[in-house]
């Protein structure tokens, strides 16, 4: 929520700087999302005046003046303004000056073969308001200020501060729940209400309530006789702080008794309605143009207000684009409802329709501040559009009644840690509009919906107080050594974070939902949310590549060579989650140079040695993994696989992207991925801590070489496996040295070639051992279909 420090000021009766307001926001719980001053934007203009204003020589409809603006010399400047004169004061900005209106840099410029320096501003130019015919022009006064920084002869040095609310703190949707909220916490006097004594004369409107589980009240009055035009400038400027755009009158005065109170209001055109209105559910299928020009079609569930014609206005979300008042409006109706806070919060879901009212409206407005907000809206629109109020029409009844909470003092220290003075808890819960009765029974306003138990007024104490008063007390500690707390799976997964980190690849954290569209490539999602954030954020992720290519991707639009990016998270599949292991691989796996000539790019090995490399630190039996063919159809046929631990435990898929989900996801160019599937790995529960002692072999290993002819579609994978399983116990390694194809060996066919490690325990191995052994590997490797080469 934005709002200007003047704006608060009106409210709140204060000597504070602005550094100590925005402190205490953040202490208090309204977090500060920043501050702007839009004076600063303006400060390098320049009160001016023009002193000579002659015909361009080049130029029908150009003037040549000179500027006095406080410099040593004038400035020459060809203007097209129809009310540049001479004598004039207006708003010049010198060279240099940046103009926020029209996105440029003003500098030194031939117009018409006349240089011109800098420029008279219009407010477009200046982004004070829309008029655009002509230059500003200010009255005769200014001529004494020239020179001077219109930011601060216009006295525009107004900051403005956005605040962070949340959804529980209703009572701070408007200003004066904010003031209220400082002035508790010190930094000054909330000023009293101002509500006027409006005379008032005549009948009220007819209005009436069919749906009060909606609608429970509905208070109205008339103004006849008024007349529509702009807002006052103050009113203007408040509205724009808080990135409103101003209107007209009528519809400004409920614009700004929403941000400024707290209290949505709605004003109807009288001409425009046929009978009274009446807060009624809508009818399965009745449609309505709001006022945002968009068409909605409405259910039995919803709450309109609607005349005899039909529906007006979606209760406490947008009023309809038909009654809306112009220019012409002479007569108005004032509707002030309240509209519980479940039916507003559902209705706007299914619409998908979002508004300042419906944001107040589903939080819970104050449901006593209904007599108030028509008072204080009639006196408005009688101060700037003048009329006749007529007496209100009340109808229904507002859930006003107030909440009783036993409190005691002590409470405070024994859950939120801090001892504050009874009197000082009082002094706070008062301030902030609570009632302290005999025996600490406290009274809720209103206003407090969130605030229902003991608990919530520990909340408010502390926070005012200060939390930063809260003393940091360490929880007791046993001694002795700690016990650990880390699971076998907790341990798994920080040590492959810590490899993947070690190996050169950036640790990135998206968010656990996408979109649809990202979603579908990897099977779509099977958890959807019914009323997601934003539709960027529906699906929750089945798998973690989604987010790791859209990193890469603005990681290579920002000319990124190499991408080495990697995540550990969570997918989300039918039955539960599954804790993984993501990385994504694009760009250059090694860079040009003398030595190797060009840049080499990533490929599916690379992916592979990653995964064999971050599954061996997280203690998975990568000697025993089968590599088997395809990963899935968003990787590439015949330059992907899986590691598998027989053939249904998948402990990790790699390999390079399918072209089209690339292009799906919107990156350019090729990648390699690999997922890693921590919870199939499976891990060994010691009962301590202590490593294994270290027991190095007695005796020598002894190695073997064997050469076999194989079908050359075997994988070597395989032959390597079927050779360590002759004697699991003896053969502690077997790796490929040498492969050879050719005529010699016979077509389709190749040479594999294996060293074998022998590692005897108890006695040095015979040559009769040795050859029972290589018998052994033989036999296995010929049930794979090879033959001992000669």
């Amino acid at each position: 929520m934005k709002f200007s420090l003047s704006w608060l000021k009106a409210h709140l009766d204060t000597d504070a700087s602005l550094t100590e307001i925005t402190d205490k926001l953040t202490d208090i719980g309204l977090e500060l999302e920043g501050v702007e001053n839009p004076a600063d934007a303006l400060r390098p203009f320049r009160v001016a005046k023009v002193i000579e204003a002659g015909p361009h020589p080049n130029a029908d409809k150009l003037q040549l003046l000179k500027v006095d603006d406080g410099a040593a010399e004038p400035w020459q400047v060809v203007c097209g303004a129809p009310n540049a004169k001479a004598g004039m004061i207006g708003v010049f900005g010198p060279p240099g000056t940046y103009i926020p209106g029209s996105d440029f840099t003003l500098k030194p410029a031939k117009i018409r073969d006349v240089e011109s320096f800098g420029m008279m501003c219009s407010a477009r130019e200046l982004e004070l308001g829309e008029d655009h015919d002509g230059i500003i022009e200010l009255p005769e006064s200014a001529a004494s200020e020239v020179g001077a920084s219109y930011a601060d002869y216009a006295k525009l040095d107004d900051p403005v501060i956005d605040v962070a609310i949340t959804p529980n703190r209703q009572d701070c949707m408007g200003v004066r729940g904010i003031a209220r909220d400082l002035a508790a916490a010190g930094l000054g006097t909330l000023k009293p209400l101002d509500v006027a004594n409006i005379a008032r004369s005549g009948a009220g409107p007819d209005i009436a309530i069919d749906d009060p589980e909606g609608c429970p009240a509905f208070y109205g009055c008339t103004v006849s006789g008024v007349t529509n035009g702009a807002s006052p400038a103050w009113m203007q400027a408040r509205l724009k702080s808080a990135g409103q755009k101003p209107i007209s009158a009528l519809v400004d005065i409920t614009n700004y008794v929403t941000l400024d109170q707290g209290r949505p209001l709605h004003v109807y055109d009288i001409a425009k309605l046929n009978g009274g209105l009446v807060a009624r559910k809508a009818r399965a299928g009745e449609k309505l143009v709001a006022l945002n020009d968009k068409e909605y079609t409405l259910d039995e569930t919803m709450t309109v207000i609607a005349d005899q014609a039909g529906a007006h206005g979606i209760g406490g979300i947008m009023g309809g684009a038909a009654n809306g008042t112009d220019e012409n409006t002479t007569d108005v109706l004032i509707e002030c409802a309240y509209f519980d806070p479940a039916h507003i919060a559902r209705t706007g879901q299914k619409l998908m329709l979002t508004s300042d009212a419906r944001q107040r409206f589903e939080r819970g407005v104050d449901p006593a501040f209904l007599d108030d907000g028509v008072e204080i809206a009639t006196a408005l629109v009688q101060a700037l559009c003048g009329g006749n109020a007529s007496a209100i029409t009340r109808v229904g009844e507002a859930p006003t009644e107030q909440r009783v909470i036993a409190y005691h003092p002590r409470q405070c220290a024994a859950l939120g840690g801090l001892d504050v003075d009874p009197d000082r808890q009082q002094g706070i819960l008062k301030a902030l509009g609570f009632v302290v009765g005999d025996d600490w029974q406290i009274t809720v306003p209103t206003w407090r919906r969130d605030v229902t138990g003991w608990q919530d007024l520990v909340e408010e104490v502390i926070r005012i107080e200060g939390l930063d008063k809260i003393p940091s007390t360490p929880l007791p500690r046993k001694p002795g050594v700690a016990k650990p707390t880390a699971s076998p799976e907790q341990l798994a997964e920080r040590k492959a974070r810590r490899a993947a980190a070690a190996r050169g690849m950036n640790e990135v954290v998206n968010w656990s939902f996408i979109s649809e569209k990202e979603a579908a490539p990897f099977g779509g999602g099977t958890w959807s949310l019914a009323n997601p954030i934003s539709e960027d954020l529906k699906v929750m992720r089945p798998s973690l590549l989604p987010g790791l290519i859209a990193a890469a991707q603005r990681n290579a639009a920002r000319g990124a060579s190499s991408i080495r990016l990697f995540e550990v998270g969570r997918r989300y599949l039918e039955s539960s989650e599954h804790p993984t292991i993501g990385l994504v691989l694009a760009g250059e796996n090694r860079a040009r140079s003398w030595q190797s000539g060009t840049a080499s790019k990533f490929d599916a090995y690379d992916a592979k040695a990653e995964v064999l490399a971050i599954l061996d630190a997280a203690g998975a039996p990568t000697d025993k993994l089968m590599d088997f063919g395809e990963a899935g159809d968003h990787y590439h046929p015949g330059q992907s696989g899986t590691l598998r631990l027989g053939p249904k435990k998948i402990l990790a898929a790699y390999g390079v992207l399918h072209p089209s989900t690339t292009k799906a996801m919107g990156f350019k160019g090729t990648a390699v991925a690999a997922e890693i599937f921590l919870d199939a790995i499976p891990l060994k529960k010691k009962s301590g801590h202590m490593r294994d002692a270290f027991a190095p072999p007695a005796l020598q290993a002894v190695t073997r070489d064997f050469a076999f002819i194989v079908d050359a579609d075997l994988p070597a994978g395989d032959l390597v496996r079927a050779v360590k399983g002759a004697d699991k116990k003896l053969i502690t390694d077997a790796r490929i040295f040498d492969l050879f194809e050719g005529p010699s060996v016979g077509e389709g066919k190749k040479s594999l070639a294996v060293e074998v490690t022998l590692q005897p325990t108890d006695a040095t191995l015979t040559e009769e051992d040795l050859k029972a052994l290589s018998d052994k590997v033989v036999a296995n490797a010929t049930k794979l279909g090879a033959e001992l080469r000669g």
